[in-house]
């Protein structure tokens, strides 16, 4: 497949239509250039997260970012290494295609069950494989499976069939698993369609977008619609479900699950991490070793534990995330991780997400405790609606109001 010259590189400038970065289109920080790189459906191999911790320490700050969204980040790059970088990315298989980078954006349970896992490496092949789909926004999400994320498109499995769901609406679709990758790809070139010149970075921006995309995916497809169904409950996943040993559904091995402190995952357990096969990383921040033995996975969660990352369910960092802040940022006004870190104890409830400003940039989906700097102290509250104004009191002060705001 062709593709554009690693040269590419650049940092990433505020004017550009999409401001989401990646390993060739690099954002700058006030601690320097930021390369994000795409993990689909959060996937990734022992010896890829080796080649990621030996590019941190050479060209980073010595830290992988884990994202909301199960991707990683490298911070501190420099100008002139960027390109090189990239070269290295590409060379461990973490930037399969230089035109498609940005758009190979892809959510599952990091439990998947082998038809999942297949079908999303399948999407991932085919949205390399599409000239068109490099005009879709970097922030476009694919999901297959039930996901704690906010797709555009996805394919929810349904007994034997599985429902193509729009910015959330079920459409009436229904396909098997056989026609599940050529739907969400129509569904991708229907939302440009529809988008035309305009801005719309996700589909429910777009008027009417999931009735009108639906259409055009039934025209050319040929599907028809049948009646939409209440959406069936699901069990959702708590930051604290994906820790310790983890059955994995349809098959006979099991996982060994880790929470990643502030989502900063460091070399010394980079160096643990390493040596498994095959790695999941959590829109929780954590990371499952998966397809062990049963009998090979108690080690792996000491080994983990020893490596300072969290695999009890009562420990402080469960829940707990932040946004860069400072230095690391420039519109931070705080430091939040080290006052995350400062005040942070075990509180069973709502997840809390420490803020440096009102972008509160990788905040949780779903209700949540949200603690945002201010030039005065910080804010608690509830999803944005706040609580508690605590201006210039210690920082020391936050965690029982914080304990208690997770509580409600």
């Amino acid at each position: 497949m062709a593709a554009r010259s690693i040269r590419a590189v650049a940092p990433l400038r505020q004017s550009d239509t999409d401001a989401c970065p990646g390993a060739l289109r690099l954002h700058a920080a006030a601690d320097g250039l930021l390369a994000r790189v795409r993990l689909p459906a959060g996937e990734l191999t022992g010896v890829q997260l080796g080649a990621l911790r030996e590019l941190t320490e050479r060209f980073g700050d010595g830290f992988l970012e884990l994202t909301s969204r199960a991707n990683f980040q490298v911070r501190g790059v420099k100008a002139e290494d960027a390109e090189t970088l990239a070269t290295h990315l590409r060379a461990a298989g973490l930037l399969p295609s230089a035109t498609h980078d940005s758009v190979r954006n892809i959510a599952a349970p990091p439990l998947a069950d082998p038809r999942i896992r297949a079908l999303t490496r399948s999407l991932d092949a085919a949205i390399l494989g599409d000239p068109g789909l490099p005009r879709l926004p970097g922030k476009f999400l694919f999901a297959i499976g039930h996901v704690p994320l906010a797709a555009d498109v996805s394919a929810v499995p349904v007994d034997a069939l599985f429902t193509i769901r729009l910015a959330g609406h079920d459409t009436g679709l229904r396909v098997p698993a056989d026609r599940v990758v050529e739907s969400l790809i129509a569904a991708a070139h229907a939302f440009l369609t529809e988008r035309g010149s305009g801005t719309a970075w996700r589909l429910r921006e777009l008027a009417d977008g999931p009735a009108r995309v639906s259409a055009r995916v039934s025209q050319a497809l040929g599907l028809t619609a049948g009646d939409v169904a209440a959406a069936a409950p699901v069990d959702t996943l708590d930051p604290g479900d994906l820790l310790g040993v983890l059955d994995q559904p349809g098959s006979p091995l099991v996982s060994a699950g880790a929470l990643v402190p502030l989502g900063r995952l460091g070399g010394v357990p980079m160096k643990v991490l390493e040596k498994a096969g095959r790695l999941v990383v959590t829109p929780w921040r954590g990371i499952l070793v998966t397809d062990l033995a049963r009998d090979a996975a108690a080690s792996w969660t000491d080994r983990l534990a020893g490596a300072g990352l969290a695999t009890e369910a009562d420990s402080p960092w469960v829940g707990v995330t932040a946004c860069a802040g400072r230095p690391g940022c420039a519109k931070s006004l705080a430091d939040v991780r080290a006052d995350a870190t400062e005040t942070s104890r075990f509180a069973d409830g709502l997840p809390v997400h420490w803020a440096g400003c009102d972008r509160a940039c990788g905040s949780p989906a779903g209700r949540h405790v949200l603690v945002l700097a201010t030039a005065q102290g910080y804010q608690v509250g509830h999803s944005g609606a706040t609580t508690h104004d605590v201006t210039g009191a210690p920082v020391s002060q936050l965690g029982d109001l914080v304990a208690e705001a997770r509580r409600v």
